[in-house]
């Protein structure tokens, strides 16, 4: 079945950093959009980062200049390289897999199919 982990969470204090991977299987990898959301408790999930399958990304006012998306199709793997962490950046980090096909999925959550678990990122 269809498998999206994540790992690479945990804590760490206000401008460290931390590189956040998503292992992707039993899907087709290439052809998606990929992408990062994060959540609070009682808060909406957010789009963070996202990258097309031609590699174009797009950025969340928030992380623009700290975070950086990327992905390797050899390894069906996504990453979020988060640098210059804040407090405001703790949440439940979430990868998402779009639907294989043209559009633009973005950051908006109701455009992707496949979601991972989740890791925790504390900055404190």
């Amino acid at each position: 079945h269809v498998q999206l982990v994540e790992s690479g969470g945990g804590s760490v204090q206000a401008g460290g950093s931390l590189r956040l991977s998503c292992a992707v299987s039993a899907i087709t990898f290439s052809g998606r959009w990929m992408a990062w959301f994060r959540q609070v408790p009682g808060k909406e999930r957010e789009g963070v980062a996202s990258i097309s399958n031609a590699g174009g990304s797009i950025y969340a006012d928030s992380v623009k200049g700290r975070f950086t998306i990327s992905r390797d199709d050899a390894r069906n793997t996504l990453y979020l390289q988060m640098n210059s962490l804040k407090p405001d950046d703790t949440a439940v980090y979430y990868c998402a897999a779009s639907p294989v096909g043209p559009g633009l999925a973005g950051l908006v959550p109701n455009r992707y199919q496949y979601w991972g678990q989740g890791t925790q990122v504390t900055v404190s």
